[in-house]
């Protein structure tokens, strides 16, 4: 990565070497700790002279010795390639490379690279030449500060720089946090690392360049190509090698008294004061103040600018953490955390963690409350999830302390983001029958809403809500709570009577409560459910909610309201409304720490961005979205879905069943109905393309009951046309109707644009069905006019084509019909729908005048693919099959099978799922 640095001593070089008229002899000090670059910028600075036609010679001291090495005048062929350069026979010494280029009184450059290992005859040398220098000398001097044998003294006592000779001093320091965020993205991916990833490895690094560079690619021999990296990833992965064995290398060669500084400041892990790491390093550390110099000076702890003094890079300290002996780690941490509790504030999370280690265990599950209490109050719940499940999950915990310490993990795991650990914690602490009803209630109610938010069991969450009521009895204002979670709809398959008895039963307990927060968290779960069913009383419930509210948990209660309802608005079709609810939700949320309404709300926003078109980059941030969610699989459901109807426009086949029914989340106890819904609409039409009528028609009747069961008509909008258009086809025409019919009933009363919209389409459907296209047409027009006020331009577009391919069968305005069908194409393509735009592409052929036909016989195109093959390759390309293509493009297979052969051919391609991509490298 180029540096400012970079240009600083590119201008230097520029300066000193431009030949006769350059201004006498010039010395470049480049000082810098380990990892900075100086070899680097060495090495870019003997190009650059070698770039000017000046020599090089070069001088690379190491523990072994010095090599010296003969650079030529000009970079060689192989030089340029990349290759090993050309180099002059390597002369015994420095004065022997020197001897020639001085007689010869020419312009060079003199690098000498590393001069804190040089031995006292080498740098006698270069003070000698440096005392006297030559006018025609340039002089790079690199070394590590923290290794010189006298500190700041790069050439050791004695040296002496004339009024000759220029001397400039380059310091190579950290990168900056955009520095580090090029240098990750750039190894990983840019969308494979979140925010706080990109911080913590600059924090952790020290933002040195090699050791960024080498935490990465750590990160990604380790990540096993994943999708996206976590500062879990990061803790995993250990310390660089190449950190490692210095840190260790230096720490072994300090005294034994400077070593335990060294352990101590190891133990603490962060920058502390000089008085402090004396206390850890205890009676073994000597004189503190002498030890501390000397790890100072030996390069093993550096001071910051606070006066602190912490290991030369952060994650140093780790390598250094695993050699301090048992016993002596053990006592450091009890001093340690004897050191943290005089602070004040108490930093609860780091004492939590030295009593931890130290064995003091009563004062380290005391600590533990402290520091969960502590971030829970601060918003990090993530932080307070990590700190109990470590304490929780010790079966030495006694009861009384599990009893404590369960409710604070349950209540941050519903606010944070859960861990895969946390549900198995709780229900082992249910287990145990020594907790109180009301505790065992407090808990359960919050494993229930983990189960039903979080993970794909969300029957399994409602009965364990049900559960919590009966045991909260003592508690009503946290059974409000539960009442209110089981009205919500989403949550569960229950039939639709079942929660809104549940949402009569909390308004009743809110209203009694006389409690703020209560009344709070019954009203976000009334407009949530209310807005999910599509009744419009929803929209003044919203508007009655306590946005200006001061309290933290009422404001935390008030955005998961406005988010739900912002979701709910979404699948009415309510799109605009939609971004403005979440919008608010989201903002606050952020205000009032409510991690998981914030991480909801992303996938919310996923699926409005993929319903209105904006689909610019989505999949990227659709497949970064679920990889986050990892274990969080309800919360994962937005991306995966987003990314299967993507598939779908594209013909990826494969991709969309993996996406849409390959993670189990279409079981009757996993995903929300309507997500569930939309992913068997989706599977109906594969299933028709592949002219599989019979498993459309099964998945058609699954889905159907599912909805009915659960009795919200309001959901079927991305499942209804799919599922009519498969029964008509297996020519059950009066199932169809009853099913519009059923449809039409479920929706009375309901604002739901989007159902409309395609009611609509399933009249157009029968009446196609019928052999009344006109009518037909119409319908089909309608449907498109309404997705078009969403606006929702991919559902547009198919309306329109239904449409247009009725009015092509009536045998009206045809020439309008093609153009309107060219228009759709165009949209597709702009999308990126290519397998729709292939398909009405195949459409419109059929039906395209006569005189804009091509005249007859075969044309040549030579090495270029035909118009033909080439919308055959790119539908291979996606991984369709021969038959499917040419049910698309109303082919033979046998044809198809020509094309794709052809195709590969022309484009030298051993595989079908290479054809776009060698094509598109193919040159014009």
């Amino acid at each position: 990565m180029d540096t400012w640095s970079d240009e600083a001593a590119g201008r230097w070089l520029e300066r000193v070497l431009a030949g006769p008229s350059a201004d006498g002899p010039a010395l470049l000090l480049v000082d810098g700790p380990a990892g900075t670059g100086k070899t680097r910028l060495a090495a870019r600075l003997v190009d650059g002279a070698a770039a000017r036609s000046v020599r090089s010679v070069v001088v690379s001291f190491s523990s072994s010795g010095a090599a010296v090495e003969c650079r030529p005048r000009q970079k060689t062929a192989e030089t340029a390639a990349g290759s090993v350069p050309r180099q002059s026979p390597a002369p015994a010494d420095l004065p022997g490379a020197l001897a020639p280029l001085l007689e010869r009184g020419e312009r060079f450059l003199l690098v000498a690279e590393d001069v804190h290992r040089a031995d006292r005859p080498a740098l006698e040398l270069l003070r000698a030449l440096l005392d006297r220098p030559p006018d025609r000398l340039a002089a790079v001097v690199t070394y590590r500060p923290e290794e010189l044998r006298e500190p700041g003294l790069a050439l050791g006592r004695g040296a002496h720089f004339p009024a000759s000779l220029a001397v400039l001093r380059l310091r190579l320091g950290a990168l900056d946090a955009r520095q580090v965020r090029e240098l990750v993205e750039e190894g990983l991916g840019p969308g494979r690392c979140p925010s706080d990833l990109i911080v913590r490895v600059q924090e952790r690094s020290g933002g040195v360049p090699q050791v960024v560079a080498d935490t990465v690619r750590l990160l990604r021999e380790s990540g096993d190509g994943r999708e996206r990296y976590s500062v879990r990833d990061l803790e995993a992965a250990g310390v660089p090698p190449r950190l490692a064995e210095l840190a260790l290398g230096r720490t072994a060669a300090l005294t034994d008294r400077a070593r335990h500084v060294a352990w101590a400041a190891a133990v603490l892990d962060e920058p502390v004061e000089a008085d402090e790491l004396a206390a850890v390093a205890g009676p073994d550390g000597g004189e503190g103040t002498k030890a501390l110099v000397e790890a100072v000076r030996a390069g093993v702890l550096r001071e910051d600018t606070e006066g602190r003094y912490g290991f030369f890079v952060p994650m140093a300290a780790t390598a250094v953490y695993g050699q301090v002996p048992g016993p002596v780690r053990r006592e450091m941490h009890r001093r340690a955390a004897t050191a943290l509790g005089r602070r004040h504030p108490v930093p609860w999370v780091p004492l939590a963690r030295h009593r931890r280690h130290g064995g003091q265990t009563k004062a380290w599950l005391r600590a533990v409350e402290h520091a969960a209490l502590q971030c829970a109050a601060d918003g990090e719940h993530q932080a307070a999830i990590d700190i109990l499940e470590r304490a929780l999950s010790r079966p030495t915990v006694p009861p009384a302390a599990r009893a404590r310490l369960a409710p604070l993990l349950a209540h941050s795991a519903v606010l944070g983001l859960r861990s895969d650990q946390t549900v198995t914690v709780l229900r082992q602490i249910l287990d145990e029958q020594s907790l109180p009803a009301a505790v065992r209630g407090q808990i359960r109610l919050d494993l229930g809403l983990l189960l039903c938010n979080q993970a794909v069991a969300g029957m399994q969450g409602w009965l364990e809500l049900q559960q919590a009521v009966e045991e909260l009895e003592e508690r009503p204002l946290m059974a409000a709570r539960a009442m209110a979670a089981l009205a919500m709809p989403l949550l569960s398959t229950v039939p639709l009577e079942r929660n809104l008895y549940w949402l009569e039963r909390a308004e009743k307990a809110g209203a009694n409560s006389g409690d703020e927060e209560a009344r709070t968290a019954v009203a976000a779960n009334r407009a949530g459910t209310l807005m999910y069913i599509g009744d419009p009383a929803a929209w003044q419930v919203l508007e009655q909610l306590p946005r200006d509210t001061e309290d933290a948990a009422c404001r935390q209660h008030v955005a998961r309201g406005l988010c739900n309802a912002a979701d709910g608005a979404l699948w009415l079709g309510q799109l605009g409304p939609a971004r403005g609810l979440l919008a608010e939700g989201v903002d606050l949320a952020a205000r009032s720490g409510a991690t998981y309404v914030e991480q909801g709300a992303r996938g919310t926003s996923l699926l409005l961005d993929w319903a209105e078109g904006d689909w610019s980059e989505l999949t990227g941030r659709a497949r970064a979205f679920v990889a986050e969610a990892d274990t969080m699989p309800g919360q994962g459901v937005d991306g995966r879905t987003v990314l299967g109807l993507m598939a779908i426009s594209r013909g990826e086949w494969q991709q969309a069943t993996a996406w849409l029914a390959g993670d189990g989340s279409r079981e009757a106890d996993g995903s929300a109905v309507p997500h569930v819904a939309a992913a068997s609409g989706a599977l109906i039409r594969m299933a028709l393309v592949r002219d599989d009528v019979g498993t459309a028609v099964a998945e058609a009747s699954m889905a159907w009951d599912r909805i009915r069961d659960k009795g919200v008509w309001v959901w079927a909008a991305e499942l209804a046309p799919w599922a009519v258009d498969a029964t008509l086809r297996a020519g059950r025409r009066d199932t169809a109707q009853k099913m519009i019919d059923e449809y039409e009933a479920g929706l009375d009363g309901r604002q739901a644009p989007a159902s409309s919209a395609a009611l609509d389409w399933c009249r157009a459907l029968l009446a196609e069905a019928d052999g009344d296209p006109r009518t037909a047409a119409e319908r089909y027009r309608r449907s498109a006019l309404e997705y078009a006020g969403m606006p929702r331009p991919y559902a547009t577009v198919l309306a329109t084509e239904g449409a247009a391919r009725c009015q092509l069968a009536s045998g009206t305005d045809a020439a309008a019909v093609v153009a309107e069908l060219t228009s759709c194409i165009e949209q597709l393509t702009e999308l990126g729908a290519v397998w729709d735009a292939a398909r009405i592409r195949a459409e419109l052929r059929a039906h395209q005048p006569a005189d804009e036909q091509r005249p007859r016989g075969r044309p040549s195109y030579g090495d270029r693919l035909s118009p033909r093959e080439q919308e055959v390759a790119d539908l291979a390309a996606t991984g369709l099959t021969n038959r499917e293509i040419a049910a698309t493009l109303h082919l033979s297979p046998r044809t198809v099978e020509q094309h794709v052969g052809r195709a590969r051919r022309k484009l030298e391609s051993q595989s079908r799922q290479n054809l776009s991509r060698t094509r598109a490298q193919r040159p014009e």
